[in-house]
């Protein structure tokens, strides 16, 4: 991995959600496009991944009330 695709964010970092994120289809207990994360909502990266035809880093992040959502490096920012 080069260094321009090293991950921005590490497992433990204290970030907040850069946008609104709703419901893509992966929370089959809340309806479809509903908001899951207001913009601001602070959160903490619980895993580190990529998807490998893309390279694109995915950030587990864990949001209040124990959600977990995948998010991509311009929905988050540091908090």
């Amino acid at each position: 991995m080069s260094d321009d695709a090293r991950p921005k964010f590490d497992w433990g970092r204290r970030v907040r959600a850069a946008v609104e994120l709703f419901n893509d289809g992966s929370f089959p207990d809340s309806e479809p496009e509903s908001l899951l994360v207001k913009a601001g909502d602070l959160g903490e990266v619980v895993q580190v991944g990529a998807h490998v035809e893309s390279e694109t880093t995915i950030y587990l992040v864990e949001f209040s009330e124990k959600i977990v959502i995948g998010c991509l490096e311009d929905e988050i920012v540091p908090a």
